[in-house]
């Protein structure tokens, strides 16, 4: 018998248009399984998801820059075909905005943690994350929001080159401009050619403090907050292996006790009032030892489902059980539990796993959206090889005063000579993850 109260169905909304988005297949497994009716409202055209065998429907998603109005019509046309109210969880950060804004109108027709509706738009966005961050008292990098050309080379100098870039809401960026979201500066110049895109990327540009990579310095914590304030159904995660290597999406995370994370974790959320499902990351300075706030998404993370607990709990399910009512279960976390994705780990899917192992695409219940997804993958490759001997025209190179400060906290904690420094390498509209 399901802990789930399976009379109410779940609604997935994703408007990015990434089919590699392991995440969105995790949450239709989870609460498939646990016998849920799940709808997707997501781009089904090249997606392994729409073959898993625990979906019972995919909905056209709103087009990709939509308003709030449009966001809500096709949400709507989703409720009235299902005809009873679901739970509503947005799988990217353009439908968690979206989402926050429209949580009156959507009721009664979707169930939805109460919170202020502009706070997931407000720890969303890079450059309100840095002042939050300092309101807190959470370690983040320092950040500059220059208002000017001139002054995004000045702030690029005065934080010590290289520097991140990052747009403030990066789910505004559109596809096919070869804007990234996040990238990494190495001269004022570019730092300049970078601002003068700001009108096309949609929002502000932020230049923060570059903390190198090393080893055990990327963390991130998932949870659920429930009506009570209480954080469940995730825990602390060491990313063991990343792509691109140094800068990119987990590839291989592990489940790893950390008091200091899970700590600052908590505190934020408490401070914030925030409910619902978050997935924080973070950076560990390798000089202080502090634990950097880099990225506050309010939603799942790509790898949510690493946090499985004894009891079969994680986020998803959470937010399930919250909003019908039901008991959250009280299982024991499973630390050394790991999580690969293998289209970019390949070989770590294969090693041993004594602590128990979660793969992002296979799973012997539910194996169609794996094949699919590897005759997707051997085509993306094929593309991107074929554009490498054509000879393709290789795309420039991008990056990508207020300030706003941690108490304490110097431009750079490390010096960048210490640091053995990967640059981030761009990724295709299709390739990039909604999470690190």
């Amino acid at each position: 018998m399901s802990l789930l109260d399976i009379r109410v169905p779940a609604v997935l909304l994703r408007i990015d248009r990434n089919p590699f988005h392991h995440g969105t297949l995790g949450a239709v497994r989870s609460l498939g399984r646990a016998g849920v009716e799940v709808h997707v409202v997501a781009d089904s055209s090249a997606s392994p998801v729409r073959s898993s065998r625990f979906v019972c429907q995919m909905h056209p998603p709103p087009a990709p820059g939509a308003s709030p109005a449009e966001i809500a019509v096709t949400l709507r046309r989703v409720a009235a075909r299902i005809a009873r109210p679901a739970v509503l969880i947005a799988m990217d950060d353009a439908s968690a905005v979206a989402v926050g804004r429209l949580r009156e109108e959507l009721a009664p027709a979707y169930l939805l943690p109460q919170q202020p509706g502009a706070l997931a738009e407000r720890v969303a966005d890079k450059a309100e994350l840095a002042a939050v961050c300092a309101s807190a008292d959470i370690p983040h990098p320092v950040t500059l929001i220059p208002e000017s050309p001139a002054q995004a080379a000045s702030a690029a100098w005065q934080l010590g080159l290289p520097v991140v870039a990052k747009w403030s809401r990066p789910w505004l960026v559109p596809c096919g401009t070869g804007l990234r979201s996040t990238v990494v500066v190495h001269s004022a110049q570019e730092a300049r050619e970078l601002f003068l895109r700001a009108e096309e990327a949609g929002s502000r540009l932020l230049l923060q403090a570059f903390l190198p990579s090393g080893p055990d310095r990327d963390w991130f914590f998932h949870g659920y907050v429930d009506r009570t304030g209480a954080v469940r159904g995730g825990g602390p995660g060491r990313k063991q292996r990343a792509w691109p290597r140094g800068a990119g999406l987990t590839a291989v995370g592990r489940w790893t006790p950390n008091p200091q994370v899970q700590a600052l974790a908590e505190r934020l959320t408490a401070e914030l009032g925030y409910r619902g499902i978050f997935d924080l990351d973070f950076r560990r300075c390798g000089t202080t030892g502090r634990y950097h706030l880099l990225d506050f998404n309010p939603r799942p993370g790509a790898q949510f489902r690493l946090f499985t607990d004894s009891a079969g709990l994680d986020v998803v399910r959470a937010q399930h059980l919250d909003l019908t009512h039901r008991p959250l279960p009280a299982g024991a976390p499973r630390p050394g539990r790991s999580f690969v994705v293998e289209n970019y780990a390949p070989l770590s899917a294969l090693r041993p796993a004594p602590a128990g192992r979660e793969l992002a695409w296979y799973a012997p219940d539910d194996r169609a959206p794996g094949r699919a997804m590897w005759g997707l993958w051997a085509g993306h490759v094929l593309r991107k090889l074929r554009g490498r001997l054509g000879g393709g025209p290789v795309p420039a190179r991008t990056a990508a005063a207020r300030v706003v400060r941690q108490a304490g906290a110097s431009p750079l904690d490390e010096p960048a000579e210490q640091a053995e420094f990967t640059k981030l390498t761009e990724l295709s509209d299709d390739e990039k993850a909604s999470s690190c």
